[in-house]
């Protein structure tokens, strides 16, 4: 996301952007419990936008909002990993099949984008910019597919999924799940519905695997 896109955003979206990020990279740890006023606080908006980013969060469970006790952040057992991964995969394919036949030229700038964002990330070894090209990503397959259902139900699944991959699979799993990204990408570029469907889905295999190994360890 550029520069102007980010000043264009509501404080509400700004907050609940900031508030994504710090659960999935684990900064808001798992099972802790905060306030209100602390993340107004660390974050410097009013209590209105990040209310209403509270109430998205807790939405797509990621937040338990406990009336007079705080704020609970969601815990991580690794077992859900593989749930998260069973609800998302065939959304994830319904995308891709649709990113690759309505792709627009402002869709096809961000699907390029996020790609070389992602060679960056890799190149340095960097993880939250990995993440950001993967969210970002995210955003170019939804606006590409033109399918608002789709893309609602995908994106909570998505967060789910970035945080489970960012606690268990972040020190090894870089450059595989660039590549994998990547050639979803190429293929959703090229307008191969069916070539992009399956690489979403080989995407799904891949993070199964690391799931599993989770659980295993």
């Amino acid at each position: 996301m550029n520069q102007i896109e980010i000043t264009n955003e509501s404080a509400t979206a700004r907050a609940y952007r900031a508030l994504e990020r710090a659960i999935v990279t684990l900064e808001l740890a798992p099972g802790t419990v905060t306030t209100e006023g602390h993340l107004i606080e660390r974050l410097g908006y009013g209590r209105t936008p990040v209310r209403e980013a509270i109430q998205r969060l807790a939405w797509e469970g990621l937040v338990e909002i406990r009336p007079r006790a705080g704020l609970a952040i969601a815990p991580l057992h690794a077992g859900d990993w593989l749930r998260v991964l069973d609800a998302r995969t065939g959304v994830e394919i319904v995308l891709a099949r649709s990113a690759a036949r309505f792709t627009t030229p402002d869709a096809g700038e961000r699907f390029q984008d996020s790609a070389q964002a992602m060679h960056r990330a890799v190149l340095a070894a960097d993880v939250i910019a990995f993440l950001e090209a993967d969210k970002a990503l995210d955003d170019a397959m939804a606006l590409a597919a033109d399918n608002p259902f789709a893309a609602r139900l995908a994106a909570p699944l998505q967060t789910h999924s970035r945080r489970f991959w960012f606690r268990y699979q972040r020190e090894t799993g870089l450059a595989e799940s660039a590549a994998h990204h990547v050639e979803l990408i190429r293929k959703i570029l090229d307008r191969d519905e069916a070539g992009a469907a399956a690489e979403a889905e080989r995407l799904m295999v891949l993070l199964r695997g690391h799931a599993q190994a989770a659980i295993s360890r």
